[in-house]
């Protein structure tokens, strides 16, 4: 293991062992396990094998992140900065994007040149959407950074589920107005992932032009420029698909939009999870706080953070973007989730579930204190809320003067 060595303010020598180090590596493998299953139904011709993934993925990993528990352990902030410039943790960000097309191209070549049922057909390029969906999380990382090299990586990881405006709506526009009624990716209390996803990812892609439209305009050029960074994945994505329908056929046209879809649907699961009813006030002027760890939804839980980079430490990344995810803290007293993402995802999926477990999880935070006025609240679910959750602390609510607005 490879230790850092730094100095405290008192001048006492502080020594770090990252015991995650080799472990990260799990990030890079995940994806390669449709490679598995593409394997097992070649030899057996088992549709079976196609369903086994959404079992591991959305019971056993839940399963596993119970079992295992959570780390809560931290780096010392003496020896982030030895941490942050090792090179060892950034090449494996480098080093997932390939695999991510790998996955991607050897699934739908499997999808439309193998002899396979409806349904077979369909699961499978509804598991290759999800583990694409891992692409977008890859381009989350590289994204933050300021190196020429991990936003180009971003934008081809990008190009894999065709989600290429991601990064300028998450950097420049959800990161600005997170856990506010203005931002069409955090979710609101009362509101199912359903009806947040029919808000989310059309949100998300009007945002990012608007936002990418606004910046070429100020240097004088036209939207359609092949300086518009949205166009750059999009570009890839494009000739990717034409090249494929070409060789294997139009039936390529339906594992694109299926694999797109389910990509699409793992974002916006992750998104719906991570801000859920949060809010961040304004003061009386109109100025909005600054976002502070506890404006999003934390989870500390170990196997499911060593598969997504440390993403579900996500109130230290809302506080400090730019920290690369080996040096990411765990804080007391925040939002906590009590499972880790695809725990979270599955239970999401059951709206009466989901508000059961998770609504008196959001009213009991220290910030909300049992008033709907502390909380970023769905119109159309406020009144029913408002009956649930008592009126003790609260003023009858109009629809001019809700929350968050």
């Amino acid at each position: 293991m490879k230790a850092y060595t730094g100095t405290s303010s008192d001048g006492q020598a502080v020594h770090y062992v990252d015991r995650k180090r080799w472990l990260w590596i799990i990030s890079v493998l995940y994806p390669l396990q449709s490679f598995f299953y593409l394997w097992m139904h070649s030899k057996t011709a088992n549709d079976a094998w196609l369903v086994l993934p959404f079992a591991l993925n959305y019971l056993l990993a839940p399963l596993l992140d119970w079992l295992i528990g959570e780390d809560k352990s931290n780096p010392p902030e003496e020896v982030v900065m030895q941490l942050e410039k090792d090179l060892y943790y950034r090449r494996l960000t480098y080093i997932i994007v390939p695999l991510h097309f790998l996955s991607f191209i050897i699934c739908a070549i499997y999808a439309t040149t193998q002899t396979m049922s409806w349904a077979a057909f369909v699961l499978l390029s509804a598991f290759s959407g999800i583990v694409s969906g891992l692409a977008i999380n890859t381009a989350h990382e590289l994204g933050h950074k300021n190196t020429a090299i991990e936003k180009l990586l971003a934008k081809f990881a990008l190009a894999v589920p065709a989600y290429g405006h991601f990064t300028i709506d998450h950097n420049r526009g959800h990161h600005k107005h997170v856990s506010t009624y203005s931002d069409s990716s955090s979710s609101r209390m009362g509101e199912s992932i359903y009806k947040f996803a029919l808000r989310e990812i059309p949100g998300s892609f009007k945002n990012a032009w608007a936002i990418e439209k606004q910046r070429l305009q100020t240097r004088g050029k036209p939207v359609w420029h092949h300086s518009n960074a949205i166009l750059h994945s999009y570009a890839i994505s494009l000739a990717m698909a034409l090249v494929l329908i070409i060789t294997f056929g139009w039936l390529m046209i339906g594992f694109l939009l299926i694999h797109h879809f389910a990509a699409y649907w793992q974002l916006t699961s992750a998104n719906y999870i991570e801000h859920y009813g949060l809010l961040r006030k304004k003061s009386a002027d109109g100025t909005l706080e600054r976002c502070q760890p506890h404006h999003s939804w934390n989870s500390n839980h170990l196997f499911s953070n060593l598969v997504l980079f440390h993403l579900e430490r996500h109130s230290d990344h809302h506080t400090h973007p730019q920290r690369r995810y080996q040096s990411l803290r765990h804080f007391d007293d925040l939002p906590t989730l009590p499972n880790g993402y695809f725990g979270m995802y599955l239970l999401a999926y059951f709206p009466r579930l989901w508000f059961k477990v998770m609504d008196k999880r959001l009213m009991a935070l220290p910030n909300v204190d049992g008033d709907l006025n502390n909380v970023n609240v769905d119109r159309a679910a406020h009144p029913s809320l408002f009956l649930k959750w008592g009126r003790d602390k609260m003023s009858e609510p109009t629809y001019t003067n809700l929350p968050g607005l």
